[in-house]
């Protein structure tokens, strides 16, 4: 019975787009890897003047257009000059128009952090008192919508495509030489090449709007696109696609000239030649994702980009290789099977990739993580555990694949004996029949001697004859020729037909050969198994990809602290002042973009009537929309409450309430009730001296 491959590909391309797209729409946005983490004036505060500036401060270093940060008055209007500045390090600032009055002013920003990724968000303060504001800053998500999804979907295929340009590669030349010459491997090859050359192309499009509007409409903009060129995302793209150049010769040389050399010494040289060039071209590619993302920012970035490039290097070698072997197993043609050297070969490469892929992820998740509690605290370290629990089961499957390729080997070893001694008995038959052949034509030889003196005695009888038929050789002349025309006529069709059963002939052997090779047993399993590899290996790249789209866990941990220091030194500085109370609850629902921290702000904080300001914030700080927030408050000691007081909206993650009355001096308990769908809901709270 033939096994087939095509529901197996089926079902595999299947897995594949289903989990790209569960896991790219399910990601939302890029989550922001540089977070605001202070400003002057500061979130929610009211100022006595209108300052000359306004200045952020973010936990890395950003970049900016003239666009990056607006200032709006309360009807809506841009009051800020444009053109932001770098004051020092990571704080920035863009001047203010002269002679603004009383009311509360919006500033909105959106910069692309060091790492490539999108940054945006927007909060309050309020010039003398506070005010109702128009100004209305939509809740976008920065880097989200569909040219988010594009966008993501196009650094997916852009690893994919490197990994099986790469590991394709390096399967042929290091394990199966004799692979070069393999139609299907070609094909593996090149169309990782055209994979990731189309999806290189795609993201530069995309990476204007991308990390701007958001719009479909601005993806052919060609002044974003040559706004893009000038950034380092833009120049680590270009630089990709320069050695996708070379890439495309590296090819050409391996399917050409390689497959074609017959000598053993010149194939040796240039088998050298091919895997020094051939390293120097994958480590370049893999040193432009590590030069503009992750590893270029942060905690040691010299250590960390080189360290990134040989963790993208074994990822190509081991999972391309896995897919390489995938295909030679099961589309290699039969006169060109995929041995049990190969196989083994690729084993012992596959068990140096996943060492090297082990080191390098260790020092990767303690650079990006901080911390043991980040495991469970934040989305990084979350998703960090999927992706270690996935290649936990890979190297499991792998470790079966190792089973089956010793099983492989050691029943071609005893195939190998089994022909050796089938050979020598057919010499020996051959042989025989050589001898009896040859005793056939002596004695056909002797008959052909004795006919022959027979005729020559007949043929003085004989001659006299000749004359008489040369008076009747006008007449038979004509169809005596028509009968050697037939006679050759039937040669060739007796000829076409003879190469006709050969070609049905050497159909049917290879068919035998492939059917008989498809039984064995070990190589049917090791084909399952392999396939079972290539299948977790899919939903580990996508993981990955969202991995790298989320801010880490080190960077969010050390924006929070920043955050709350400021909120502790702003809440100081205003308690010792005016006697208001500042109070942050961190709250999760439990749904979508269901964790944040809620902040209450009470003035003056006293018996009597309050003006309270509540604002939501995601865990990045920044400000954003939630169906509901109501507040409550409670005196346990005297049994009072709670009083619930129900906030007006003011704007993007800002909701008052005035004339919010404390009846007496106590130990209140401050409840929150935070909605974020119709049906995740939580309520925090905190105790705190009012009065």
């Amino acid at each position: 019975m033939t096994r087939t491959i095509t529901p197996r590909l089926r079902t595999l391309v299947l897995l594949f787009l289903a989990v790209t797209g569960a896991l790219l729409a399910g990601a939302g946005p890029a989550s922001a890897h540089a977070a605001l983490t202070g400003s002057d004036p500061s979130q929610g505060v009211v100022v006595p003047k209108a300052p000359d500036q306004v200045s952020l401060t973010f936990s890395e270093n950003v970049s900016l257009n003239d666009n990056s940060f607006r200032v709006l008055d309360p009807k809506g209007k841009r009051v800020d000059l444009g053109k932001p500045t770098n004051l020092s390090g990571t704080t920035y600032a863009v001047q203010l128009k002269s002679g603004l009055g009383k009311g509360t002013y919006t500033v909105a920003y959106q910069v692309v952090s060091a790492d490539s990724h999108p940054v945006g968000g927007a909060f309050t303060f309020s010039v003398g008192t506070p005010s109702k504001t128009v100004a209305s800053v939509p809740d976008q998500d920065v880097g989200g919508g569909i040219v988010g999804w594009l966008y993501g979907f196009g650094r997916y295929m852009s690893y994919a495509g490197y990994i099986v340009l790469v590991g394709g590669a390096a399967f042929v030349l290091a394990c199966w030489q004799r692979g070069s010459g393999v139609r299907a491997m070609q094909r593996l090859v090149v169309a990782g090449w055209l994979t990731l050359t189309a999806a290189t192309l795609w993201l530069l499009l995309l990476r204007g709007s991308y990390t701007t509007s958001g719009s479909v409409g601005d993806i052919f903009d060609l002044n974003l696109l040559g706004q893009v060129l000038q950034t380092k995302p833009g120049a680590a793209l270009v630089s990709r696609l320069l050695l996708l150049a070379a890439a495309a010769l590296f090819i050409a040389v391996l399917f050409g000239a390689y497959d074609k050399r017959e000598e053993e010494d010149e194939k040796r040289d240039l088998t050298f030649g091919l895997a020094i060039g051939g390293t120097v071209v994958a480590a370049g590619l893999a040193a432009s994702w590590a030069m503009a993302e992750h590893a270029s920012t942060g905690l040691q970035p010299g250590i960390a980009m080189p360290v990134d490039i040989i963790h993208l290097l074994a990822v190509a070698t081991w999972l391309g290789g896995l897919t390489a072997l995938l295909v030679a197993l099961y589309r290699a043609p039969a006169d060109t099977p995929v041995d049990s050297t190969a196989v083994r070969r690729f084993s012992r490469v596959a068990f140096g990739s996943v060492l090297a892929l082990v080191g390098t992820g260790i020092y990767q998740s303690w650079r990006q993580l901080g911390s043991w509690s980040a495991f469970t605290d934040t989305t990084y370290g979350e998703l960090l555990l999927v992706k270690i629990g996935l290649v936990a089961l890979l190297i499991g499957i792998a470790s079966i694949s190792r089973r089956w390729t010793g099983r492989l080997a050691d029943a071609a070893v005893t195939q190998t004996h089994t022909d050796t001694d089938a050979d020598t008995d057919t010499a020996e038959e051959a042989e025989a029949e050589e001898e009896a052949a040859e005793e056939k034509e002596t004695v056909k030889a002797s008959a052909a001697t004795k006919e022959a003196s027979v005729k020559a005695a007949k043929a003085g009888t004989s001659a006299s004859a000749v004359a008489g038929a040369s008076a009747v050789s006008g007449a038979s002349g004509v169809s005596g020729a028509s009968a050697v025309s037939g006679k050759v006529a039937s040669a060739d069709d007796a000829s076409e037909r003879a190469a006709q059963l050969a070609r049905q002939q050497s159909a049917m052997d290879t068919a035998r050969q492939k059917r008989l090779r498809d039984a064995d047993p070990h190589r049917f399993g090791l084909r399952r198994s392999v396939l079972a590899e290539a299948g977790v290996a899919v939903v580990l790249l996508a993981v990955t990809t969202v991995l790298t789209q989320t801010e880490p866990s080190r960077t969010e941990q050390e924006a929070k602290a920043a955050t709350a220091a400021a909120s502790s030194s702003s809440s100081s500085s205003s308690n010792s002042s005016s006697g208001a109370l500042t109070l942050d609850m961190s709250f999760d629902t439990g749904g979508k973009d269901g964790k944040g921290v809620v902040r209450v702000d009470l003035d003056p904080a006293t018996v009597g009537s309050n003006e309270m300001h509540v604002y939501v914030q995601r865990p990045n700080g920044r400000a954003f929309d939630i169906p509901e927030v109501k507040v409550a408050f409670t005196l346990d000691a005297k049994k009072i409450g709670p009083l619930p007081v129900a906030p007006d909206h003011v704007t993007t993650g800002h909701w008052a309430a005035n004339g919010v009355q404390i009846p007496m001096a106590g130990d209140w308990k401050v409840s929150v009730t935070v909605r974020t769908s119709d049906i995740d809901q939580v309520t925090v709270s905190k105790n705190a001296q009012i009065g």
